[in-house]
């Protein structure tokens, strides 16, 4: 049985010291909780919110992080950096940074490839656009997505990799795929993987849901058979709306 694994993304959101409060919030929350959990504040507040989890059943996540292990790259955080203050998870490929940002599937590879090789978890995100999905194409681009982020990653570092499935049309927008086609495409993703890895690493492979899931509709995403979490962003930003998604069985 795969574990759900629920996130929270806070994004350019919180001042530290409400991210403190936040923090707080969802460890109260979530401390009878079975789950994984996990919540990534913005950079500034990480290492104040690491005191907060600190011994806590929620992991300290990143939103991103250089391609880089160190150097000449102002305005980068290193995976040094983030180790150094107890960050254990960092987010890789999310929709925006690959379209706002620019970030191509060579970078996201190099990323993947940096945060493993210093022990880290990863979440690799991967989705389609709309006028991808209206093409036919939503399952060649999360293939790739899937099989470009992976390069050169073995089938131990895999276990430490959760694949987060954003639908960019459903990100932000308050739209949601139905749990029927969010689960086709997690199902096909755990087929690349098979492809990849082989079924036993496929079927152990944690792919959450990243497009808008909220206490209205977790329950009946997460009673898909591919469905294993939810990586959470408006509804994460609120202990008292994150809680039953996090608590949701």
């Amino acid at each position: 049985m795969r574990r759900y694994f629920i996130a929270g993304n806070w994004k350019m959101h919180k001042t530290k010291g409400e991210a403190v409060d936040l923090a707080k919030g969802v460890v109260e929350a979530v401390k009878g909780g079975k789950h994984k959990y996990m919540i990534a504040p913005s950079f500034t507040a990480l290492d104040a919110v690491s005191q907060v989890v600190k011994g806590t059943n929620v992991l300290l996540g990143a939103q991103n992080m250089s391609t880089d292990e160190q150097g000449a790259h102002t305005g980068e955080v290193s995976v040094l950096q983030l180790k150094d203050i107890g960050v254990q998870v960092v987010i890789l490929g999310h929709s925006e940074r690959r379209h706002i940002y620019g970030e191509t599937d060579a970078m996201i590879n190099k990323k993947v490839r940096l945060a493993l090789r210093h022990g880290l978890e990863v979440i690799l995100c991967v989705g389609e656009l709309l006028e991808e999905r209206e093409a036919g194409r939503a399952e060649a681009v999360c293939a790739a997505q899937t099989e470009k982020g992976l390069e050169g990653v073995t089938a131990q570092e895999l276990a430490r990799v959760t694949i987060a499935y954003e639908p960019v049309w459903a990100i932000g927008t308050g739209k949601t795929a139905t749990p029927e086609d969010a689960d086709a495409i997690h199902a096909h993703i755990r087929s690349v993987i098979a492809k990849l890895y082989g079924k036993t690493a496929a079927d152990a492979m944690v792919i959450q849901y990243g497009g808008s899931m909220k206490a209205e509709n977790a329950k009946a995403l997460l009673a898909k058979e591919n469905i294993d979490g939810g990586l959470i962003g408006g509804a994460a930003l609120k202990a008292e709306t994150f809680a039953p998604i996090a608590l949701c069985e």
